[in-house]
């Protein structure tokens, strides 16, 4: 079996990962625990494990960016980045962008469209309101009693 070590050194090469992505990988690959924590601590001490180094790399990623703060920040923990880390990390990368910017695009897209101006709100009493609901906020058909409803004529009769 090859050593932990090594294998999270591989496993680091391809793209960064958090402490606690590497201690499942590890696990996963069946290493003892007492091993993937010696390899942890010297993969850390070697500086290829970094979580601040993460979350800084993960918190810059265009597609982490364009969903907002909150949605990076729980990205982010849910890659086992501390919280303190994540919203460390989330706030500088956030200091770049315009975030004005970034509600119009994602509402844009939401809309398939430009946004505008919208439409003022039509109150109750107006005619499409409340009324056409037979006063009771409602389709007309869901008041009717059981039976209630129109009657069809019967052919010949």
């Amino acid at each position: 079996m090859p050593d932990p070590y090594q294998a999270g050194l591989a496993m680091l090469s391809r793209r960064e990962l958090s402490t606690a992505q590497v201690r499942e990988r590890l696990a996963r690959k069946g290493f003892d625990p007492d091993a993937v924590e010696g390899a942890l601590a010297r993969l850390r001490e070697v500086r290829a494990l970094d979580d601040a180094r993460t979350a800084q790399a993960l918190a810059h990623r265009s597609h982490v960016r364009v969903h907002g703060r909150l949605r990076a920040v729980r990205e982010l923990e849910g890659r086992g980045i501390d919280r303190g880390l994540a919203l460390r990390a989330v706030d500088a990368a956030y200091r770049e962008v315009d975030e004005g910017e970034l509600i119009a695009r994602a509402l844009a897209r939401r809309l398939r469209g430009p946004i505008e101006t919208p439409a003022p709100p039509v109150p109750l009493s107006h005619p499409s309101g409340l009324r056409r609901c037979g006063g009771q906020g409602g389709p007309r058909t869901a008041h009717r009693a059981p039976g209630s409803g129109r009657r069809r004529r019967l052919k010949g009769l």
